[in-house]
């Protein structure tokens, strides 16, 4: 017998040993398992993990609840049923993990429990869809399944007829149940909130694994139907008494101002409003951060608003995006796109414009559409396109960071898709390079703004990137006005939330002319200002406007622009241009509110004027408090009734309820070319008004190194001296 042959009886001598005892072949069916999950993984999902701690964390999660589930076998004590619940058991993972597989390849998520509710007719048509994602490596699947029924044929399989100790059977249990929180704890310390947040079903699973995404889903899918089940028509009445009462007049003077025009969002990520017109003071040069942002904030055609407050809490940017499209807050904890955005009825700004003035909508996102569950939040607002980065650029070091494609690469991307739209649409383009942690978002060319010198470098590194976000933002202008979209637009600019966290404010006074020791919570709740600029290309009535207002009221301001009625929709914010807007900020915490007058932020009251604290109010400022209180709770409670309850299902208005199921983020552009050849010379795409013509290259994003080039060799040229009078002429 040769040593080879020698060695091939050995493993299986221990195989065999293994899978004679019970624990042995439950420990078999685990690695198994284990080994499955890693490679779909490593082939099938895209998981995005960065270093070492995260893959650590990927390699390790598929063991605890394996082990848990499969290990339930070991308290069976007749040997025929504890084999078969234990390969039972077994199935039912690698079934959960295999139709992930299929699915995520055509959907770029997982199977939810709402998709496993779905319809007969939905079930059937995803059946055949996914069946279609077959890869010829799908075959390592199931060699498993050929190999065990290969030694059952060939009898090399024994049975332990020996029950489990059930003290072992429980100590099992309890190793698994510890590995799971050591998995849980290790996850929460890469990504805060993991669960309170929701974030991303890929944060999830690359976490925690399959099985336990699909538990938290579970868990958040009963919450939102436990809600939905007790809400019933009537609770409409005091939520639309509310809306009557509190709803805002539109100005005459500027309601149908944008009527018919183009709508475009720029959604600036974590930029506040401190960062217009300051410059950063370095080695005694002063660098503009954001000039292209400040000519806007400027200019005649801008409403450009001064007291304009994030009310985001644990949803941030999913919060923002909820206020901005719905004109509803997001949830006291958690987000709500992640927990209700899927199965919610909503009318939001694409859908009610679709409907009203027969408006096209799209988003275009550098990130994963799985992020906040946008992919199907999407879908109940009634965008027509959601452009993710399976449209873009392949992501790599120099483009893109954690949070997706750097944003000239994004906007760069964009355009086929973007020129091709029917008009009059209304887009919203969102930016992540100005996203926290501000130090590795930019590299290469694009490097080169100066650094801010404090002790922080998140606060150091922030202003380089807002510069970067600045610079991008002028770019996509320029190629507006280039193409001749600019004049036909409105364009709406608004940062979603603080970008410099409460706690690094302290080390972020000096640079504002502040003192760290003295820094307070009304510090703190004046830097919840974030941007709002409304552009209207050849409007000469824009302004800087101080009204106090905040992300809820921004569609009710935008609806007035376009001629839209707002009063029957279920909108709690008000029009920002109104002279009937009362001014109060409710912020998301219970209680905390900023007006003109006061401010209550962390349990302190403070005159807003002058940020002096109020310890003692009298009767009548304490009555004016108690007033206000009941206001933002009113504002609150009205707003929570609709999103807990989904209400707006209840609603007649006239438009008909979003059916989520007409659409579709696949193939985006090969849609958007059917519609342009249907449509012929009815066709009001840019690209075919421009006579099928691209405008890809009427994009140009200089990096900042070579502008900053350009610039000098610009200044040094306009102040040399002239060597004749034909260069000087060439010069003017």
């Amino acid at each position: 017998m040769g040593r080879k042959e020698a060695l091939v009886n050995k493993n299986r001598y221990l195989l065999s040993k293994i899978l004679r005892s019970r624990i042995g072949f439950v420990l078999v069916l685990v690695t198994i398992y284990w080994i499955k999950t890693l490679w779909a993984y490593l082939i099938d999902f895209n998981l995005d993990t960065k270093g070492f701690y995260q893959n650590f964390i990927l390699f390790i999660n598929p063991l605890p609840v394996g082990l848990l589930f499969i290990g339930l076998a070991l308290y069976i004590k007749s040997t025929k049923w504890f084999y078969r619940i234990a390969g039972f058991l077994y199935f039912l993972l690698f079934l959960w993990l295999f139709s992930n597989t299929l699915y995520f390849r055509e959907f770029s998520d997982y199977i939810s429990i709402s998709t496993m509710l779905a319809s007969s007719s939905v079930a059937a048509g995803l059946l055949q869809t996914t069946l279609k994602s077959l890869r010829f490596w799908d075959f390592t699947y199931f060699l498993d399944f050929i190999a065990f029924a290969y030694l059952l044929a060939k009898k090399k399989i024994s049975v332990d007829p020996k029950p489990f100790n059930k003290r072992a059977s429980f100590a099992v249990t309890a190793l698994s149940v510890m590995l799971f929180s050591v998995n849980l704890f290790l996850a929460e310390i890469d990504r805060p909130e993991l669960l309170t947040r929701g974030f991303s079903n890929t944060y999830i699973v690359r976490a925690l694994g399959l099985p336990s995404f699909l538990g938290y889903n579970a868990y958040q899918t009963y919450n939102a139907h436990k809600d939905r089940s007790e809400a019933s028509p009537e609770d409409l009445t005091p939520v639309q008494q509310y809306i009557t009462e509190h709803h805002a007049k539109p100005n005459e003077e500027y309601f149908g101002m944008a009527k018919g025009r183009n709508v475009i969002y720029l959604h600036l990520e974590s930029l506040q409003q401190f960062i217009i017109d300051y410059k950063l003071k370095v080695e005694d040069k002063e660098y503009e951060v954001t000039p292209f942002l400040n000519s806007l904030y400027h200019s005649n055609s801008t409403f450009a608003f001064s007291n304009f407050f994030n009310q985001v809490k644990a949803g941030k940017t999913s919060d923002a995006e909820t206020m901005i499209e719905t004109s509803l807050f997001g949830l006291n904890q958690g987000s709500f796109m992640v927990q209700y955005g899927g199965s919610n009825t909503q009318q939001a700004a694409p859908y009610i414009l679709s409907q009203e003035a027969g408006y096209t909508s799209a988003v275009f996102h550098g990130n994963a559409g799985s992020f906040w569950n946008r992919n199907n939040t999407y879908k109940q607002w009634g965008y027509n396109y959601f452009f993710d980065k399976t449209y873009f650029t392949e992501t790599n070091a120099e483009n893109s960071f954690e949070y997706g494609l750097n944003d000239k690469v994004m906007f760069t991307d964009a355009i086929p898709y973007f020129e091709r739209l029917q008009q009059p649409f209304y887009t919203k383009f969102i930016t992540v390079s100005n996203h926290y942690p501000y130090t590795t978002s930019l590299s290469g060319d694009e490097t080169g703004f100066p650094l801010a010198d404090t002790k922080d470098e998140t606060i150091n590194g922030y202003f380089a990137t807002a510069n970067y976000l600045d610079a991008s933002i002028k770019a996509f202008f320029d190629y507006l006005k280039a193409t001749g979209l600019y004049e036909k637009s409105i364009i709406v600019l608004y940062g979603d939330h603080y970008g410099i966290s409460n706690s690094r404010n302290p080390s972020l006074a000096p640079l504002l002319g502040k003192d760290p020791e003295t820094w307070s919570d009304y510090d703190n709740a004046m830097l919840q200002r974030v941007p709002y600029m409304i552009v209207i290309p050849g409007m000469n009535k824009g302004r800087i406007i101080d009204t106090f207002g905040g992300e809820i009221d921004a569609l009710p301001t935008l609806e007035h622009l376009l001629g839209i009625d707002s009063t029957k929709y279920l909108q709690v914010g008000q029009d920002l241009l109104s002279k009937e807007n009362k001014q109060i900020v409710s912020l998301r915490t219970p209680g905390n509110f900023i007006t003109p007058t006061y401010t209550n932020y962390s349990g302190k009251l403070y005159y807003t004027e002058t940020g002096e604290e109020i310890t003692n109010p009298d009767e009548n400022t304490q009555n004016i408090i108690e007033t206000i209180k009941e206001e933002t709770n009113a504002q609150l409670r009205a707003s929570d009734a609709i999103q807990t309850g989904d209400l707006i299902r209840f609603l007649n208005n006239g438009l008909p309820p979003v059916n989520p199921k007409d659409y579709s983020y696949l193939h985006s552009l090969d849609k958007e070319i059917e519609i342009e050849n249907e449509l012929g010379s009815k066709s009001t795409s840019l690209y075919s008004q421009r006579g099928n013509q691209s405008t890809v290259d009427l994009f140009q994003a200089k990096s900042y190194r070579l502008l900053h080039e350009q610039t000098t060799a610009a200044t040094t040229a306009s102040t040399a001296p002239s060597s004749s009078s034909s260069s000087t002429e060439e010069e003017k």
